[in-house]
């Protein structure tokens, strides 16, 4: 049995606005992933992804606060240790974080293996620049990057260059757990293969033991994940393997995001785009009922009266909606 390397027990995280108003961008989201294997996480801008990347670091900073639940990692719940035990022995050791714009992330006026000493001493701090640049050399060389851009200043190197340094150093210890938020945008469709090739590497090398990766586009993820977490306004509304959420979602939600991207994947060529109308609500006032039900076609005025858990399927899927499977797949099927 797969050894789980991170576990999320109903993590509410929320941020704090000037006027002291809550916004609980994640809403008791749980979520586990066992060693060699990888979760993606979809859904549209707004819906919490980036936000619980950020959760799972365990390291808080305002407006974003820690309100409730548990983050465990490697059997250790890191939501009760003090956060510069959590920056010195879990962040880059445990658990790594690759941000958005990550190309920005590298310091224009210093050399990239300038960047690399500090992350390692600030970890490691006995280990000499010798070392430093050996481990370096030998880990680009792994993932296919020239030893030479340990060398160059960022503005020297492109746009999926620097991407795919950001991504070398995020992993230079050997995290058991990568994070990466949606690391292959904004780049050319060429260095976006280059990126996510290379994110791939990393569970095949062993470099990292598990993945998270998010992006907005559910297609991606089946070709890079194992399983699939879809959120909406801060919360989970469905999870099961790749093949089985983009091929066969259950949830209205992940439906209609499934609709409303061009897909290359065969079966699902040819299919109409549809916009999904509306927009997710207000998260400083989210409603009492389903939190899609303004948008869902299929809402029911049972859907605006109370707050839906998620339903765990026989088979090992879950959805957050109050119509059975059943009926919803009966609904599916007398629209095609």
């Amino acid at each position: 049995m797969a050894k789980t390397v991170l576990e999320v027990r109903e993590l509410t995280t929320r941020y704090i606005t000037r006027f002291r108003e809550s916004i609980y961008a994640v809403d008791h989201v749980s979520l586990k992933v066992d060693e060699g294997r990888s979760l993606g996480i979809a859904g549209e801008s707004g819906c919490g992804k980036s936000t619980l990347a950020l959760s799972l670091m365990g390291y808080y900073f305002p407006p974003l606060y820690y309100t409730s639940g548990q983050i465990i990692v490697d059997e250790r719940n890191i939501t009760g240790m003090d956060p510069d035990d959590v920056r010195k022995t879990i962040l880059g050791n445990e658990v790594s974080y690759i941000p958005q714009a990550a190309m920005n992330a590298l310091n224009p006026t210093r050399r990239v293996i300038n960047f690399i000493e500090d992350v390692i001493q600030a970890h490691r701090p006995e280990t000499t620049k010798r070392e430093i640049y050996d481990m370096a050399r030998e880990r680009f060389e792994l993932l296919g990057l020239p030893p030479e851009v340990l060398e160059k200043f960022p503005v020297e190197l492109s746009g999926g260059m620097k991407q795919r340094t950001v991504i070398a150093t995020s992993v230079i210890l050997s995290p058991k757990v990568l994070v990466a938020d949606e690391p292959s945008s904004a780049l050319d469709v060429t260095s976006q293969k280059m990126v996510i090739k290379m994110v791939m590497d990393l569970m095949e090398k062993g470099i990292i033991k598990a993945l998270v990766f998010i992006t907005h586009e559910l297609p991606l993820l089946y070709n890079v994940t194992d399983d699939i977490m879809v959120m909406y306004a801060g919360q989970v509304v469905e999870r099961g393997t790749a093949q089985e959420t983009v091929f066969d979602p259950i949830h209205p939600y992940t439906r209609a995001l499934m609709g409303s991207i061009i897909v290359p994947e065969a079966g699902l060529r040819g299919v109409k785009l549809a916009a999904i109308p509306g927009t997710p609500p207000n998260l400083k006032r989210p409603p009492s009922g389903c939190r899609f039900a303004e948008r869902c076609k299929y809402a029911m005025p049972e859907c605006r009266a109370a707050s839906v858990d998620l339903h765990e399927t026989k088979a090992g899927r879950a959805y957050r909606c109050i119509i059975p499977e059943e009926d919803l797949r009966r609904l599916y099927k007398n629209e095609q």
